[in-house]
């Protein structure tokens, strides 16, 4: 087990943000599909990208890495007609190339570890076999797929996982004819969708919005590309809130104009009061009396966990909602952040779709659980700038799965951590 112990200490200095995890896994996809040569940068290696890596592996492209920098040659990819691909703990690696596999008629064994074995796939996999695909399974992972894809009408739920539509746009257009994906209910987190038509229009391949959905012309051709990676607005925020919370903090690499979603934590830290400049791609923060807003988190569900944070330290109270489907993350990540605030001497309330929490201005010494989840571990180090005593914090290493060095620069930043495996 590891464990993060942490003095108070304000975070303060400049810090480059990493390029974006999510973009990241869908140019490295493409990259698969364009059958050549693509060069992808910069890149950090996560535990999550390495998954996306080794599946692209496993489907017979060669991956090389040149510093920051991902050269992937595809050419010789799909000749192998069974693939084994352990998706660890990466949800994006398993929903996307579950129909990639079915596309390419390549019998696939899809394995997992932790929570990633019991999160959905009934929903897709259900629509997926009115299509072609045949599966095995007794409720989660191991997976066994097999059958050829083919195109058609895919109607399809967008309030469980935006991963699975991701997951068909990328692969309906090697199909050879017209597909259309209808969505049977209101699309949630309708960012990711975008980032990855985004990310498959640099790699020549169209997709058509639609008032049901999307059109995905057929016998399209990938095209290999060089991608510059954006700087991840994701992980951003969490030295943003320590900027807030803090001392004042520069962070370059952030683009006001990005496809991410997760952009729009400006316009909610400045509708609670925060102290917030862009220039360009550079953000600078400073520290701000906050107050209690409402914050409607269904197309931005990756800031909840700091979000609250901010929420726990402001003036009045906040009510954050339309959040149900964070309880099938890497945990229950409502109850997680509930469970962990109330340690922290928080007033807070959990509701059927989110949180209501009354601020306070520090938070009491304690010991918190990280529920092997990287985003609620991050948003706990960050609460500890406002603590009282010192905070302890479990499973650290699970920031692994996303931002590996995010300790290294909570040090570097002028905080105090030392993380201990036990």
């Amino acid at each position: 087990m590891s464990v993060a112990l942490i003095t108070p200490h304000n975070l303060s200095g400049t810090i480059n943000v990493p390029p974006s995890k999510s973009q990241t896994h869908r140019a490295i996809i493409c990259a698969l599909l364009a059958r050549d040569v693509s060069e992808i940068y910069p890149v950090d290696v996560s535990n999550d990208i390495m998954s996306t890596i080794n599946a692209v592996r496993a489907f017979g492209a060669s991956v090389q890495f040149v510093s920051n920098r991902l050269l992937i040659d595809s050419r010789y990819a799909f000749r192998d007609k069974s693939a084994n691909i352990d998706c660890c703990e990466c949800g994006s690696t398993l929903r996307f190339f579950i129909p990639i596999a079915a596309a390419f008629s390549i019998n696939t064994c899809f394995n997992g570890r932790d929570s990633l074995r019991k999160r959905p796939l009934k929903v897709y996999l259900d629509v997926l076999s009115k299509f072609g695909v045949y599966y095995a399974s007794k409720g989660g992972l191991p997976l066994q797929i097999s059958g050829k894809l083919f195109p058609g009408e895919y109607k399809i739920p967008g309030n469980i996982s935006s991963q699975f539509i991701s997951g068909l746009l990328l692969s309906l257009p090697t199909l050879n004819a017209d597909s259309e994906i209808v969505l049977t209910t209101l699309l949630e987190s309708s960012s990711y969708i975008d980032m990855t038509i985004h990310v498959m229009k640099k790699f020549g391949v169209n997709v058509i919005k639609t008032e049901r959905g999307y059109r995905i012309p057929g016998n399209q051709k990938y095209k290999p590309a060089i991608f510059n990676v954006e700087g991840d607005w994701s992980q951003g925020a969490f030295f943003i809130a320590a900027g807030l919370l803090g001392s004042p903090m520069v962070l370059r690499g952030l683009d006001k104009k990005s496809v991410q979603g997760d952009r729009a934590i400006v316009s909610i830290i400045e509708r609670m009061g925060g102290d917030i400049e862009h220039f360009g791609k550079e953000i600078r923060v400073y520290p701000s009396k906050l107050s209690g807003t409402r914050i409607y988190a269904s197309q931005i569900p990756d800031l909840v966990p700091i979000l609250s944070i901010l929420a726990a330290s402001a003036n009045g109270v906040t009510e954050i909602f339309g959040a149900s489907r964070l309880r099938f993350k890497e945990s229950n990540r409502l109850n997680a952040i509930y469970s962990n605030l109330n340690k922290l001497g928080v007033k807070v309330t959990e509701l059927d779709d989110g949180l209501l929490i009354e601020g306070r201005p520090s938070f009491l010494k304690a010991n918190l659980n990280g529920y092997n989840d990287h985003r609620i571990v991050m948003a706990m180090a960050i609460a500890a700038i406002r603590a009282q005593g010192k905070i302890c914090i479990d499973d650290a290493n699970s920031i692994g799965k996303s931002y590996p060095m995010f300790f290294e620069e909570y040090n570097r930043l002028k905080g105090i951590v030392n993380v201990l495996d036990l």
